[in-house]
């Protein structure tokens, strides 16, 4: 699991069909406590919001999370850091 920030979001007006509905979300990476200037797009499953800190699953998990195994996705925002 990863922690971030959320940047910025990323509006796709064309989705595979699995996605539909989803939002994306631009996501810095935190690495030791300090932000790595490496980024990643993650599709948001808790409704969170620029600026805020949250955690992030990749991979296989991801799809789990979604609770659709097909939905080609490899990173879902999994919980904001209080």
């Amino acid at each position: 699991m990863l922690k971030g920030i959320i940047r910025g979001n990323v509006v796709s007006t064309r989705k595979q069909e699995s996605l539909v509905g989803s939002k994306f979300m631009e996501v810095e990476i935190i690495e030791n406590g300090e932000l790595t200037k490496k980024y990643l797009i993650a599709v948001d499953s808790v409704g969170a919001g620029i600026g805020e800190t949250v955690l992030v699953t990749t991979g296989s998990s991801a799809r789990l999370a979604l609770h659709n195994v097909n939905a080609p996705c490899d990173a879902v925002i999994v919980g904001i850091v209080d």
